[in-house]
């Protein structure tokens, strides 16, 4: 990057508001990106991350009207004016749902999409998308429909497609948000491989700090609150409290490293984990302070699953979904629920509702068999929390939502009057009973969503990915709540999750599936110390345990436990 050729993007005094909003989103930005840099643009949930990319790819203010004030430049002309086909010709956006992107029946008709449409001859369009799809690791597999494809692969057609225009600029908004972690890191590896061998301005809008570094970028632009609070290199940023009082969270490895009297500093190459300076003897002498963790003991059993398996195919030629799973979960536990997308997951939390019916094996509940209850009964025992409220929510007040499932079952008015504002009263929403959903934040209309299954009174609640897309504070919020509600009520959790942080730290156990199977059963820092299951399952090892191995503790994966708790403690004061 030659910092003395003219910015490719360059925003000055530039102003922002949308117009069904009173106040600006964006104030004052003033922001240059030079040609061929690799950018990272982190910020607190509302802080005007998207809203800036929108401003980019055009989609501010051409599909969201507003008031624009100051001045924004792209490839040294104003960007005024421009409608988003003619910005899509120097800006190529990767959202970070590929679903919303595909257009087309298979991967090769998607990545030919804008080629057809600017009349292509066939001669030249076919070995053209072969390239596309051979850049992107995708050529096996130009034939397959959205549905065959992972993930991942979605992510890579959905890039290839955007590549056909050869924008300069690639523009990925939270890439990680719908990808299991290795997968995540994989993209962060694509984007990379792009950035070196296309030359291309990269720009990469994230929450996952610690995951984006896995490849080096070259600044770090920190939004607050509409507005640009820092622009630094990665090192600068690491080394001071801003992302701390951005509400967004270092890696864990530095956060260890402090806790042992080694602050990060530009010198000591804090970027990543591989090159980070510090003294091993100061990291052993602070883990061998730490006490042993307290062995917990466990409930009684309360969900068993024996030799379970359901499978999409009855003519029985596809591999099942999932195949012969038995576990148990037990009174009071947090347990974790991980493994790469189409793993079976989700199928399985289904499964336990109601929602479909298991191929073969036995499920109980509290030493009843779940196969003779109906979907309604199951409910007054087994709570499910879907990953985005708003497919949960279907009335316009808060009251009226939670106090959904108690009519439905003719539960009396005065009873259900109490019962709702007691969920409300531990959701910490009973204030705002009265209020619309309209109001309320994301993560506020989490805890409506969880106070409907509060009121239900269950012993167990299945937790559907509850951290998604949300940043370190809403997810600390959630997650804290989430905890004190089992620590208060005795309630199970079971957490569907990518978030290997949040398997780390809010729960006791952690089961793997891989292709159907279960594969472990075991502590999650056990988990994510053993490099089998971690790639079997598309896990990411943490990088407490490259740190503990860098250092030469004699059992890393005790450090890691011993991390967590320490860690948890210190945020609590």
């Amino acid at each position: 990057m030659n910092t003395e050729t003219k910015p490719i993007l360059a925003f000055s005094a530039f102003s922002f508001k949308y117009t069904a909003q009173k106040e600006a989103t964006l104030h004052d930005i003033t922001l240059n990106i030079f040609p061929g840099e690799k950018i990272l643009i982190v910020g607190p949930s509302g802080s005007g991350k998207s809203t800036l990319g929108n401003c980019i790819n055009g989609l501010v203010p051409n599909a969201f009207p507003g008031t624009v004030s100051g001045r924004f430049e792209i490839g040294g002309e104003t960007a005024e004016g421009k409608s988003i086909f003619d910005l899509s010709a120097l800006v190529g956006t990767v959202l970070q749902d590929p679903d919303g992107q595909f257009v087309a029946l298979n991967a090769g008709e998607d990545i030919a999409f804008a080629l057809e449409n600017e009349c292509v001859p066939q001669n030249e369009m076919v070995p053209r998308v072969a390239d596309l799809a051979r850049l992107v690791a995708m050529e096996p597999h130009l034939d397959k429909s959205p549905q065959d494809l992972s993930g991942g692969q979605k992510q890579r057609i959905t890039l290839a497609g955007v590549l056909t225009n050869d924008a300069p600029i690639l523009l990925f908004d939270e890439p990680l948000a719908n990808l299991d972690p290795a997968t995540g890191k994989q993209a962060m590896e694509l984007i990379d491989d792009l950035y070196k061998t296309t030359g291309k301005t990269i720009i990469i809008i994230e929450h996952r700090l610690e995951d984006v570094l896995h490849r080096p970028v070259d600044r770090i632009v920190v939004l607050e609150n509409g507005r640009i609070t820092a622009d630094l290199p990665p090192a600068d940023i690491l080394s001071r409290p801003i992302l701390s009082r951005a509400g967004i969270r270092e890696p864990l490895y530095l956060a260890a490293l402090r806790y042992a009297g080694e602050p990060p500093a530009p010198e000591k190459h804090p970027q990543q984990v591989e090159t980070v300076a510090f003294s091993p003897a100061k990291l052993a002498a602070w883990d061998a302070a730490q006490p042993e963790e307290a062995h917990q003991t466990r409930g009684k059993p309360i969900l068993a699953l024996d030799t379970l398996s359901f499978s999409w195919d009855t003519a029985g030629t596809a591999p099942p979904v999932l195949d012969r799973v038995s576990l148990t979960l037990h009174a009071g536990e947090r347990v974790s629920l991980v493994g790469k997308n189409g793993a079976g997951k989700s199928t399985l939390a289904k499964i336990v509702c109601g929602f479909e019916t298991p191929s073969s094996g036995s499920l109980y509940f509290d030493g009843e068999d779940l196969s003779r209850l109906s979907i309604k009964e199951r409910a007054g025992k087994i709570g499910y929390v879907m990953q985005n409220p708003n497919q949960m929510i279907s009335h316009p007040m808060i009251f009226d939502e939670v106090a959904f499932g108690l009519r439905n079952r003719g539960v009396p008015a005065q009873e259900a009057e109490q019962r709702v504002h007691e969920a409300l009263e531990t959701c910490g929403l009973f204030p705002f009973r009265n209020w619309p959903i309209s109001a309320l934040s994301f993560g506020q209309k989490k805890r409506v969503t969880i106070a409907s299954i509060l009121v239900l009174n269950p012993e167990l609640i299945i937790l559907d990915e509850p951290t998604a897309g949300q940043d370190f504070r809403h997810y600390t919020d959630i997650m804290d709540f989430l905890e004190s509600l089992n620590s208060t009520t005795g309630l199970s959790l079971l957490m569907i999750t990518h978030d290997m942080h949040l398997m780390l730290e809010y729960t006791t156990r952690a089961m793997v599936l891989s292709d159907g199977k279960l594969i472990a059963d075991d502590t999650p820092a056990k988990i994510l110390t053993n490099d089998d299951i971690i790639e079997q399952a598309s896990l990411k090892r943490t990088s407490l345990y490259d740190l503990a191995l860098r250092a030469g503790l004699s059992h890393p994966d005790g450090f890691v436990q011993r991390f967590i708790e320490y860690d948890r403690k210190e945020r609590r004061r």
